[in-house]
């Protein structure tokens, strides 16, 4: 999942920002770095671990904070370390297949594809809407009022002076 999320916010930014072409081979090797960074991560938990368990070992005092293990916590720590160790080697499997690096992909653009979905959708609902649609538009009437007076106005004074500023300059 957090691939495939990487890899979204990638495509997203590459294909609409930027405006390149959508290609899967380009986007595979963005899985496989993804992969391959969290599987460094596991590694690197699973070695904390290791060593917070060898620190562990024949400690038989009170703890003092949450991550201040006892020799109790032993075998907890080494079954931690074994769970990191084992995502990293299945992360690792799934960089090699190609197959799986294309679903994760795909998965990826369907992902982006659904986030510009829903903010064509609602950028749609919400500039198409007439005030008698909205069942909270009398509610809200008072409030887009006062952003109106205290926010856009004053945006608007300062744009104008600004401008007024360079055309005096200018001349």
């Amino acid at each position: 999942a957090a691939a495939r999320l990487q890899v979204k916010n990638r495509i997203l930014v590459d294909t609409i920002v930027d405006g390149d072409d959508f290609a899967v081979e380009v986007f595979g090797g963005d899985v496989r770095e993804a992969l391959l960074g969290l599987a460094d991560e596991q590694d690197n938990a699973a070695s904390s671990m290791s060593m917070a368990r060898v620190k562990a070992f024949g400690r038989h005092s009170d703890p003092h904070g949450t991550h201040d293990y006892r020799d109790r916590d032993v075998r907890n720590l080494r079954r931690r370390a074994k769970q990191y160790a084992g995502v990293a080697k299945k992360l690792r499997l799934l960089a090699e297949s190609d197959e799986d690096v294309t679903r994760i992909v795909e998965a990826a653009r369907d992902a982006a594809w659904h986030d510009v979905e829903n903010n064509i959708d609602n950028r749609l609902r919400i500039e198409a809407m007439r005030p008698d649609d909205d069942p909270n538009y009398a509610a809200m009437r008072e409030a887009r009022m006062e952003s109106l007076r205290l926010v856009d106005l004053d945006r608007l004074a300062a744009e104008v002076k600004a401008r007024e500023k360079r055309r005096k300059s200018a001349s």
